[in-house]
C-alpha cells in the first residue's frame, strides 16, 4: 500500500520557503532550471544525520559540478541548523521546517517503524527535482550510512 501523500516521479514539486540556519528564505522555486536534490533529515547533530550530512558536504563538489544543488531539511529551528552547520561544516542550506509543514506535503513527515513500534515522525527521504520543477526519484525510508554513495551510482556520477 502505497501513502497517498508520497511523491512519485513525474509529480510536481511542492514549493516551498523556509528559513536557512541563517534566517534568510529559500524557496525551491529559486532553483528553478537547475536540479535539486532536496532530503528530509530528523534532526540535527543526531549520529545517523550528522553522517548523512557530512557525506552530502564531500561529494558536493560533484554533485555540484554535475548541477545539482543539495538542500537539506529538518523539523529544527534555524539556530540548531547554524550550530550544526558551524560544527561539521557544512557548505549547503539546511533548512527549518518546525511545523512540519513541507515534510508532511512531501510524505517524509507521519507513520514509521522506529524499534518495531509504530511512531508519527521524520520519515528520512530524498527527492531529485528535474530543472521544471517535477519529480525525478522520490526515495523513502533510506539509511544515514551509504545513501549517497548510493545516490551518486543512481544518478551515474559514481560507478
Amino acid at each position: 500500500m502505497t501513502d497517498p501523500n508520497r511523491l512519485s516521479p513525474g509529480d510536481p514539486a511542492p514549493d516551498f520557503s523556509l528559513p536557512d540556519s541563517e534566517g534568510t528564505i529559500v524557496s525551491l522555486s529559486d532553483f528553478r532550471g537547475r536540479s535539486v536534490v532536496v532530503y528530509f533529515y530528523p534532526a540535527a547533530g543526531t549520529p545517523g544525520c550528522t553522517k548523512q550530512a557530512c557525506d552530502f558536504r564531500d561529494n558536493l563538489a560533484l554533485l555540484g559540478d554535475a548541477g545539482y544543488q543539495v538542500l537539506g531539511i529538518s523539523p529544527d529551528k534555524p539556530e540548531k541548523l547554524a550550530s550544526f552547520v558551524e560544527n561539521e561544516k557544512l557548505t549547503f542550506p539546511l533548512l527549518a521546517d518546525p511545523g512540519k509543514t513541507v515534510l508532511t506535503e512531501w510524505g517524509a513527515f507521519g507513520e514509521k517503524k522506529n524499534y518495531g513500534r509504530i511512531v508519527q515522525g521524520v520519515i528520512r527521504s530524498t527527492f531529485v527535482v528535474n530543472p521544471d520543477g517535477t519529480i525525478a526519484k522520490a526515495m523513502y525510508n533510506v539509511r544515514a550510512t551509504g545513501h549517497v554513495a548510493k545516490l551518486l551510482r543512481d544518478l551515474k556520477l559514481a560507478g
